[in-house]
């Protein structure tokens, strides 16, 4: 079986080059392994040596060259509006909090069809309709790295830490839970 081991970003795709198409939900699109078979029966291996998200118009090459499109199938979402940019924001926030997964358009938010999900988007006050299309949520806050955001996540819950440099300034230290409930700055 063939494999497809190296991504041609959409601006960068050849239509002569283009042996087939394949249709992929945003799960698919967004891993490094895995066997496909494409529109026209085109059967391959995706073997990237990273993960990387596909988008719709990407193409994968393949061991001998040729390219394998990318579609993004459509899936099943709610698409989510409120009465006013303060209810949708509290609501986006509270998405990334919970790790959900979010498309930010201008309009709107769209999220994968799910009953806890909608359950969160009436408890703030906004409204969600069910769609079919397809999904390109943000980058994944599920595999974000703790590192990068201006506090430390291991140790030091709830009780105090104190460092000695050899100079005075002032440290402001914070409780702080997983939860991403509040911050006390």
């Amino acid at each position: 079986m063939l494999r497809a081991t190296t991504i041609v970003r959409k601006p960068a795709v050849r239509p002569d080059a283009v042996a087939d198409t394949v249709t992929l939900d945003h799960a698919a699109r967004s891993r490094r392994e895995g066997t496909h078979v494409a529109a026209g029966g085109l059967a391959f291996r995706l073997d990237l040596d990273r993960a990387a998200t596909l988008e719709d118009g990407d193409a994968l090459r393949l061991e001998d060259g040729r390219l394998v499109r990318i579609a993004a199938a459509a899936e099943a979402l709610l698409e989510v509006r409120a009465e006013n940019l303060v209810r949708l924001t509290r609501l986006a926030w509270q998405f990334g909090s919970n790790h959900v997964l979010v498309e930010v358009t201008p309009d709107a938010l769209y999220v994968k069809a799910d009953p806890v999900v909608a359950e969160l988007i009436r408890g703030q006050g906004c409204a969600s309709s069910p769609v079919e299309r397809p999904f390109r949520p943000e980058r994944e806050v599920v595999a974000h790295d703790h590192s990068q955001c201006g506090h430390d996540h291991h140790g030091h819950h709830g009780h105090d830490h104190h460092h000695h440099h050899g100079h005075a300034h002032d440290h402001h230290h914070h409780d702080h839970d997983h939860g991403h409930h509040h911050h006390d700055h």
